[in-house]
């Protein structure tokens, strides 16, 4: 209805004329939104990880490495338990028994140690052991070969009967010497965990690898068949001179082995904590545990309380 003031009528048409802008933006127009028909869903802040497969094959790996620690601990458990076995029946026996040398039952001399490295030396040191021995027996077989090719180099030259007689002495010499001069303490290291034993085994066997550079050069008149004897021997007669590189060639194998055997029996030796301390101790705890050390240290003793009384 329109105003019958007309006052009033003319007001409202200035206020509007004067309100009006043609260049303004219209007013937007608000209209009512319609509810959502679907529910709301928060998406996550963080990506869940990706499975990869090098992740899987970490894994598989992981397990495999404890199934294998658990296997390695189940064998030597058992090692553990047949070794127990083996020391309760040898005690019900009466004691263990020598079994090195291995010799007839009907032989005058009766065997001197007693060897057996799946009961003595613990699992770990086992494979070092064995191939210490194996070491050895190598050894003990090129001397053997040494003393054939001295007896070939006598035969086509009559002159070298020294070489000959020095290699059978060596023979019968460094075979048991080298058994009881550095594999018994390498043995007896690893069997009781003996630093003093260790530091034995270390001082022998330096010098003997120097013994087996020597016989490797083969300077005549020693007795050994190394490549100075192949070459002189070779205007003689080029088969013997053959035989006798042959001989060398093992005494050179030997120094390399037994370079090789001396880095390993190291690198065993520093995972024991074997120490010289300990060497000291062990040969000092010896010397005391002797009956004639003893006594003569309890009689001296008695005397210096003797004359401290008068």
């Amino acid at each position: 209805m329109a105003s019958k003031d007309p006052q009033a009528r003319r007001m409202t048409m200035e206020v509007g004329f004067e309100d009006y802008n043609p260049f303004a933006e219209p007013t937007p127009t608000v209209t009512a939104s319609k509810p959502p028909t679907q529910p709301a869903v928060m998406k996550p802040t963080e990506e869940p990880p990706v499975y990869s497969l090098a992740r899987a094959q970490e894994t598989s790996g992981a397990a495999g490495d404890l199934l294998r620690r658990q296997e390695e601990l189940e064998r030597k458990a058992a090692e553990l338990d047949r070794r127990e076995r083996e020391m309760q029946s040898v005690r019900a026996s009466g004691g263990r028994r020598n079994n090195w040398p291995p010799l007839p039952g009907r032989f005058p001399v009766r065997p001197c140690f007693y060897h057996d490295i799946a009961v003595d030396i613990p699992v770990e040191y086992q494979k070092t052991v064995k191939n210490m021995y194996y070491l050895w027996m190598f050894h003990t077989g090129t001397l053997l070969a040494n003393l054939a090719g001295s007896l070939a180099w006598f035969s086509v030259d009559p002159t070298r009967r020294v070489d000959l007689g020095l290699a059978v002495l060596w023979f019968l010499l460094l075979t048991p010497c080298s058994f009881v001069c550095w594999y018994r303490p390498i043995y007896g290291a690893f069997k009781n965990n003996s630093s003093f034993s260790f530091f034995v085994f270390f001082f022998v066997f330096v010098w003997q690898l120097g013994v087996y550079a020597m016989q490797s050069a083969g300077i005549p008149g020693w007795g050994t068949c190394g490549w100075l004897s192949a070459l002189m021997c070779l205007k003689t007669s080029p088969a013997a001179s053959a035989l006798l590189m042959a001989v060398a060639a093992l005494f050179t194998a030997l120094v390399v082995a037994s370079l090789v055997m001396f880095m390993q029996v190291h690198a065993e030796y520093r995972t024991t904590g074997a120490s010289f301390q300990k060497a000291q101790q062990e040969l000092a705890a010896d010397i005391m545990a002797n009956k004639t050390v003893r006594a003569s240290t309890d009689a001296e003793t008695t005397r210096g309380d003797f004359r401290e009384r008068i």
